[in-house]
């Protein structure tokens, strides 16, 4: 069984991977969407759980992202997957972009759960 570190290690160059396939011709449609979606929520600077909660904000990264990398993983043709792994070698080394363009979707996301819970308390 891997170890966490392991677990990293392989994050950083899965990620990669996952943005490389998000691009190929051979990509299905569904595959793109969840690609895009592990891609963006890999690159956002903003959590969907802020770090700064204690335990919750780490375990969002611990879990989600590797749960997304696998299933983005799983639908990916495994021929399209072995060309992305292979191109993605050594691609963020000194480590990931950050875009704030990608935190949008996490805004978005907050402020519909924040606009929702709202609508319940006040009706």
């Amino acid at each position: 069984m891997m170890n966490v570190k392991e677990k990293v290690k392989e994050l950083k160059t899965d990620i990669p991977a996952v943005f490389l396939a998000l691009k190929d011709r051979e990509t299905p449609w569904y595959a793109k969407m969840m690609a895009a979606l592990t891609v963006g929520y890999a690159l956002s600077p903003i959590d969907l759980v802020p770090d700064f909660i204690p335990v919750l904000g780490y375990l969002d990264d611990l879990i989600l992202l590797p749960v997304l990398v696998a299933f983005t993983i799983k639908w990916i043709p495994q021929a399209v997957w072995e060309r992305s792994k292979a191109a993605s070698k050594g691609m963020w080394e000194e480590g990931k972009p950050k875009r704030w363009y990608f935190a949008i979707p996490i805004v978005l996301l907050w402020l519909l759960i924040l606009w929702s819970v709202t609508k319940l308390i006040f009706p």
